[in-house]
């Protein structure tokens, strides 16, 4: 096992040993043992706070605190597992946090938070001393995770532990964009047919994170069609009746912004196989695919030819 030092000049004399962590692997590595065992050695009565993300079953934060209190008992069935909500504010957050330590510390008891390499203590701005336990070694639990993600295993517990973070995940709305995109006149409007249907539909696709409605709409009409393209005005917003959501309570909820070409020329790419431009003085609904149909409504058009 590895070493485990205080990363101070003399060892802590309180009563009560606190550690701040999340604790989100599979089960404890051998950092967290240490560090967990460093401090029950040292004090009497120890309490665990785990955070807790107000987002359920994330990339980051994908156990929740019942799973991970028992992964601690099942090592250290005599400290004490509670939870520390996360909060927006550090200050906030470490008020929260003292006063749950003073509902349960006693009166005269005295009190040592600890936490490992980038811990809580860089945001804790409590009452109480901290000290960071220095380790020889370190143990990536966002690496393990990912380890985890790349292994099925065949138990019905794995099975079971999908479901239960798949049941426990708030139910969004999928972020997409659309786009009519026009000639420079607008006399024309340029429709896309992906593979395998006969209907045309509206250039677009999913927003990414950390990407705006905007952007990702640039993105997608360059990513489709070759075109470097500039926004002219939002449209309106729609939920999409899409097949592939038909028996799930997830949706799309899609923008759709007209936009003009700035340079280049119309190009199928991506997962589109033919675009094709369209008369707007007598666009109609009938040859696009029925979800887009709605969106077609909010430009005004009712006639459809091709150019």
């Amino acid at each position: 096992m590895e070493e485990i030092k205080l990363n101070a000049s003399t060892d802590p004399v309180t009563d009560v040993g606190a550690i701040v962590g999340r604790f989100q692997v599979d089960k404890l590595h051998v950092g967290h043992i240490e560090l967990i065992k460093t401090v029950v050695d040292k004090h009497a009565k120890v309490i665990i706070f785990l955070g807790l993300s107000p987002i359920k079953c994330t990339i980051n934060n994908p156990l929740d605190f019942e799973s991970r209190k028992q992964m601690i008992l099942e090592e250290f069935p005599s400290v004490n597992v509670l939870y520390v909500k996360d909060m927006s504010s550090d200050s906030q957050w470490s008020k929260k946090l003292d006063e749950m330590i003073s509902d349960i510390k006693g009166a005269n008891q005295t009190v040592t938070l600890y936490g490992g390499r980038d811990s809580f203590i860089k945001h804790y701005y409590g009452k109480f001393n901290c000290l960071e336990l220095e380790q020889n070694s370190f143990t990536s639990g966002t690496i393990i995770r990912k380890g985890i993600s790349n292994k099925v295993r065949a138990s019905a517990e794995f099975r079971a532990g999908v479901i239960w973070a798949t049941m426990n995940q708030y139910v969004n709305a999928t972020p997409c964009v659309d786009i009519a995109i026009f000639d420079d006149k607008k006399t024309k409007i340029l429709l896309a047919r992906k593979p395998n249907e006969s209907l045309y539909r509206f250039v677009g696709g999913h927003v990414d994170a950390g990407e705006t409605y905007e952007d990702a709409a640039i993105r997608e009409g360059l990513e489709e069609t070759s075109l470097e393209l500039e926004i002219d005005s939002y449209e309106g917003s729609h939920v999409v009746s899409d097949w592939r959501h038909t028996s799930e309570k997830s949706d799309i909820t899609t923008i759709l912004f007209s936009a003009k070409i700035v340079s280049g020329k119309p190009e199928a790419r991506d997962d589109i196989e033919e675009l094709r431009w369209f008369r707007v003085e007598v666009f109609s609904t009938e040859q696009l695919v029925k979800e887009h149909i709605p969106l077609a409504n909010m430009l005004g058009f009712t006639n459809l030819t091709n150019f």
